[in-house]
């Protein structure tokens, strides 16, 4: 363990290699968006529901077909699951276009395997409708119950999906052509990297051409025509950059004991001591046993043992500016325990030893 933990601080060492743009940073304004529906899985072999609102679903549905049950007369329906669907809509799905769908019981059906999702109508955040799904479900999990109550589950039979199961009805205005402007958006912000990104761009497409705005986004000058404006962002995302170096950072996760250094991480003068003290109670029982002819009785008597033991405390002691490498290597000699290497990481944080931000989640 310690080991590893020796190896993935070495891992992160600088190294200076140039990315794409489109690697790095996505453009506004460009993304996909949310789709959800309701709606009714049928056929399903008696693995369905019959809850109130998968009546009321079923009611409409067939008053939809120009079929009115009384309103008295519950029908006796095993093989309809009312059911939640959504999807994501690409940037720039035209109409006509099909996306994948998922479909997940939203009542206590037992399985979604073997149903039909009948026709849904699919909304985005503003209400309106933006697909229509419909089509056999594909359902990766299972479930069987024995007579005697025992039951086995495999994965989720209760969510499926469709591929393409939506047929995409409207298109999303992404104002990507009518904009003066295009703005890159970095996938991590950092204000290094923003004027390293405008700088590439004004040293390909000239001055003035690129501005960084903040930390987060950078922004393009763009042609007014739309053919030239995808023939330029396809010239803009190709364009090589180099990334500002994270901050220093130590991320350390509790339960597993793992820690990642990252590259800056630097020490204050410090020095750490290490000791540790191990106590082992051991229980002997005794048998008492009485003289012949004494008429006494035999019992037992515990007899315990405890033992104490303390390794020598060792101390170390670290310059200024001296690197994360040389604290591992120097905890992994004494035969420290990732539990241990965390404490003297806190309390070092807490003595502002460490130039760096340490989390533990």
């Amino acid at each position: 363990m310690l080991s590893a933990l020796m190896l993935v601080s070495g891992i992160l060492t600088p190294i200076a290699a140039a990315q794409r743009i489109k690697d790095v940073a996505t453009v506004a304004g460009i993304r996909s968006n949310q789709l959800v529906g309701y709606g009714l899985v049928v056929g399903l072999p008696g693995t369905g529901e019959r809850t109130p609102f998968t009546d009321q679903t079923f009611r409409t549905m067939l008053r939809n077909f120009g079929i009115n049950l009384p309103e008295n007369q519950r029908p006796q329906i095993n093989n309809v699951a009312a059911v939640a669907v959504h999807a994501e809509l690409p940037a720039f799905a035209k109409p006509g276009q099909t996306i994948d769908i998922t479909v997940s019981s939203v009542g206590d059906a037992d399985s979604l395997v073997g149903g039909t999702l009948m026709q849904t109508f699919l909304r985005g955040a503003d209400g309106e409708i933006y697909a229509v799904a419909q089509g056999n479900l594909v359902v990766g999990g299972l479930g069987a119950q024995g007579l005697d109550g025992s039951s086995i589950v495999i994965n989720t039979p209760t969510v499926g999906r469709i591929p393409n199961g939506a047929m995409v009805e409207r298109e999303v205005e992404t104002g990507f052509a009518h904009s003066e402007y295009i703005t890159f958006l970095l996938n991590r912000p950092d204000f290094t990297t923003a004027r390293f990104m405008a700088e590439a761009i004004n040293g390909l497409i000239g001055p003035d051409s690129a501005m960084p705005v903040d930390a987060a986004s950078v922004r393009v000058i763009a042609p007014r025509d739309p053919g030239q404006r995808v023939s330029y962002l396809s010239t803009l995302e190709n364009i090589q950059i180099e990334q500002g170096q994270a901050p220093a950072r130590i991320i350390v996760n509790s339960r597993t004991g793992t820690i990642v250094v990252g590259q800056n991480v630097r020490l204050h003068p410090a020095a750490v001591a290490h000791g540790n003290l191990q106590v082992t109670i051991s229980e002997n029982l005794n048998v008492s046993q009485p003289n012949p002819f004494g008429q006494g009785q035999t019992v037992v008597t515990p007899d315990s043992n405890i033992t104490v033991t303390q390794e020598d405390a060792r101390m170390f002691r670290f310059d200024p500016g001296v690197s994360m490498n040389d604290l591992i290597n120097a905890i992994n000699q004494i035969g420290a325990a990732p539990g241990d290497i965390i404490a003297v990481l806190e309390a070092l944080k807490q003595a502002g030893a460490i130039d760096g931000e340490l989390v533990i989640i």
